[in-house]
Order: C-alpha cells, then structure tokens, then sequence
C-alpha cells in the first residue's frame, strides 16, 4: 500500500527566479532617477567661485538666500517662497531663539549688487545671528559654506 502523502511525481525544485525581483530594482532606479533631482532644496543662484575652506558644522545651517532679482528666501517653511525683510528678521529670530549656535549663511547670485548682500547680512544679524558666512562655488563646480568671520 503506497502512502498517500508521498508524491513520486514531483521533485522539489532548488531554483530561485530572480526575473521579478530584478524588474522591481529596475522600476525602483527609474523612480529614484526621476526624483533625485526635486528634492535639490532652495533657491537658483549663480554663487561666486572662490577656493573657501567648507564650514564644519553638526547641522544644517540656515540658509538665506538671494537671488538675482535681489529677492530673499530662507531655507526654513516654504523655500519657494520670497520673503520680505520683516519676515525674514521673524522666522530667523524664532531659529536663533531655539538653536542660538545654529550656523547661518549667506547665499547669494554673483551678479547681485553688493548693497543688497550687506542689506541680507544686517537682516541676520538683527535676528541674532553673531557670525554669518557665505556660501561660494568651488574651482571644481560644488557649492561650499564658507566659513565663518
């Protein structure tokens, strides 16, 4: 009498099909690929070149920003957004209250006039900020927080 819970028929089959798993990395790529360049955070602007010593910090530096129309933007809430110099003084005061030691940087379009830079330097330093760098473009093409004066 053959014992019903046998099955001569069938081997068991050792083989992983690896076919779907590489059609899902493959969409994953794809997906990482597309949404990799969106999440570049800030605003556009064409940084001075200059062969600056990077800033050593522990956290992300509040960042305001100018650009060629000589509009300001922080890095903090909506980075899209222009802000005037009433709010930026609002929203960076409220950082500099809870992260006193909070790197602050300047980052502005080369071809701003240099009025409008001195002008976004006076808005940080009102907000508390007691050292404000800038950011440059290295020879190389990166961005670089300068340090600190």
């Amino acid at each position: 009498m053959a014992h019903p819970t046998r099955n001569r028929g069938r081997k068991m089959m050792g083989e992983i099909n690896v076919v779907p798993y590489i059609d899902v990395m493959l969409v994953l790529l794809i997906i990482f690929m597309v949404t990799a360049p969106m999440l570049s955070q800030g605003v556009k602007v064409d940084l001075p070149k200059a062969a600056a010593e990077p800033l050593q910090a522990d956290q992300d530096p509040l960042i305001l920003s100018v650009d060629l129309a000589g509009e300001l933007y922080l890095n903090i809430g909506d980075p899209q957004a222009a802000l005037s110099p009433e709010r930026v003084i609002e929203l960076a005061s409220a950082v500099m209250r809870r992260e006193p030691e909070r790197p602050v940087v300047v980052k502005a379009d080369r071809a701003v006039e240099y009025g409008r830079v001195v002008e976004a330097m006076a808005l940080l330093q009102k907000s508390g900020a007691s050292k404000v760098g800038f950011a440059t473009e290295s020879p190389a093409g990166e961005t670089v927080p300068a340090r600190k004066r």
